[in-house]
């Protein structure tokens, strides 16, 4: 086994650290709500749409999304973190098993 090898299953097995994706839009609650965005001013473009329509489209549809699904996206992070973590740990413990001895 490699050097590079080695240090990761290092890594892998002996640090403790949560795991957080450079690119991770699941854990990002903002990314939810540009997705909503972008699906409310879509659904309204048209072939006519100018550009001074589709400012007014975004702040119309962004002043319509209701404080509820914000807050439930802040509230989801826990759940979202533990699931993360979850998975840390099943790979952790699958590294375990499969490469040391």
């Amino acid at each position: 086994v490699s050097h590079s090898m080695h240090t990761l299953l290092y890594l892998c097995i002996s640090v403790e650290r949560m795991e957080w994706p450079a690119s991770s839009p699941d854990l990002n609650p903002i990314e939810h709500l540009w997705d909503q965005l972008r699906r409310a001013v879509r659904a309204r473009v048209t072939n006519t749409t100018t550009l001074a329509d589709l400012r007014q489209m975004l702040v119309e549809e962004w002043d319509a999304i209701p404080q509820q699904c914000v807050t439930r996206l802040v509230t989801s992070m826990r759940r979202r973190c533990q699931a993360v973590v979850a998975y840390v740990w099943f790979f952790h413990t699958l590294l375990r098993l499969l490469f040391v001895k």
